[in-house]
């Protein structure tokens, strides 16, 4: 047995695994960059106050946390939105509004580990600041979708569940509900998907009682909702709260309105049963699955416009969400749309004694300047073993360093691909190759 292995839900990349993530990253980037959010970073240790109370039970339970050497109370960040809000908040003054940013950095949850979650993972995570109006929501879920779509996902593949925290709220006080009493019966529909009538008991202990089954049959319909005109159809009756349910309906009319101009509809499904868990979401909150079913929610996010004046700074409206590595790359494996990467470099050089190699080296060095890969082998080996070692690289082309060529002042070029040889001069060695590798991508 190893002397050391890795801790349990953490994660090693070899090269084929990092070149599959960087492929993710990269397409992400791309595509926040489209849409014209601005990069920033952060520190992956914060005050461990900064998450209680802001990011909910759940997660606060989750913590990596521990008392640091200076006697401070830290925290591994378990996401990114308090911390953001910290960044923003402290420089809002001289930030030009509406902020758009974006971030994909590691995480940390001390949770149960289970097919595509882990104890360390990485998020992209993007968020608008600055920005009340259902535009906000528009950008965020446009730029969602594209970054699942950017990978060759389709409407077949996936969907984003489209839901209303406040609305929630306004519907349960035209119920009769309070504030408190509310926010359990929320707490019971963000589990009722999973854990059915036993996500109530959680109210039924805080209250002492359970919730009226008239009011839970109520409920019920509701977070199963599915259309905006099954919507307005519930919510007419109540006409103690119309002027906010009007107004929130109005809301909803001109969201999907939005996205469908922009030919989204076909990827936005309204569902009321989507309230997420954190206790810092307020208004339209929304989350993409898998259209199959087979994987978790893919990524999720809302709005969340109390959360920076929460944190000791001025009131700012903001929304955001993230997308998880590992559930995403579970779905691009099962899709096969994960690129099968070849890390091959575009030049092998084939060199025979020390002098040739001493002659190599000047060409070696220049064609990787100017941006291209090579390689050569560290130690002597007889011409054969070399040919063989540029087959299997993959490399496009094979620089062969001899004694003849040496001495002529030439190298000779092999085409890989066609097995073609020629003798080109030695001083225009990167032009060459330049040239073909230029033509060849």
């Amino acid at each position: 047995m190893p002397a050391f292995q890795t801790l349990p839900g953490f994660r090693e990349f070899y090269p084929d695994a990092l070149a599959r993530r960087n492929h993710i990253f990269r397409v992400w980037r791309h595509t926040a960059n489209a849409f014209g959010f601005l990069e920033y970073d952060a520190p992956v240790l914060e005050p461990l106050d900064l998450y209680k109370t802001k990011s909910g039970e759940e997660i606060e339970s989750q913590l990596f946390n521990f008392t640091d050497k200076g006697g401070r109370e830290v925290a591994l960040r378990p996401e990114m939105t308090p911390t953001v809000c910290r960044l923003v908040g402290d420089k809002a003054a001289t930030l030009k509004r509406p902020v758009k940013w974006f971030s994909i950095a590691e995480f940390y949850r001390y949770e149960r580990m289970q097919k595509g979650r882990g104890r360390c993972f990485f998020q992209f995570n993007a968020d608008i600041f600055g920005e009340p109006g259902v535009e906000a929501e528009t950008e965020l879920i446009a730029l969602l979708t594209q970054c699942l779509r950017g990978f060759g996902l389709t409407e077949q593949d996936f969907y984003v569940r489209l839901s209303d925290r406040d609305l929630w709220f306004y519907y349960l006080e035209a119920l009769g509900l309070d504030e408190a009493r509310s926010r359990a019966v929320l707490g019971a529909v963000d589990k009722y998907e999973k854990a059915g009538d036993d996500a109530f008991k959680g109210y039924a202990d805080q209250f002492g009682a359970p919730l009226d089954a008239a009011l839970k049959e109520k409920v019920l319909a509701f977070l199963k909702i599915k259309s905006l005109d099954a919507l307005e159809a519930v919510l007419a009756p109540h006409s103690a709260t119309a002027a906010k349910l009007g107004a929130r309906l109005a809301d909803w009319k001109k969201l999907l309105g939005n996205l469908a101009a922009m030919g989204l509809e076909k990827y936005i499904s309204v569902d009321l049963g989507v309230v997420r868990g954190l206790a810092y979401y307020t208004g339209f909150v929304f989350e993409a699955f898998d259209r199959k079913g087979e994987l978790r929610a893919l990524a999720g996010g809302g709005r969340y416009d109390n959360l920076v004046g929460k944190l000791g700074y001025a009131d700012m409206p903001a929304i955001g969400f993230a997308i998880g590595d590992m559930t995403f790359g579970l779905l691009l494996e099962q899709r096969g749309l994960m690129p099968a990467f070849v890390q091959a470099p575009d030049v092998y050089a084939i060199i025979g004694g020390e002098q040739e190699r001493l002659a190599a080296f000047a060409d070696i060095n220049a064609i990787r300047a100017a941006g291209f890969r090579v390689d050569y082998p560290m130690r002597e080996m007889a011409f054969g073993k070399q040919f063989k070692a540029a087959a299997e690289s993959g490399a496009k082309l094979a620089l062969i360093y001899g004694s003849d060529e040496l001495a002529k002042g030439v190298v000779k070029i092999r085409d890989m691909g066609t097995r073609t040889e020629q003798e080109i001069p030695k001083v225009g060695v990167l032009e060459t190759v330049r040239d073909f590798l230029s033509a060849a991508s």
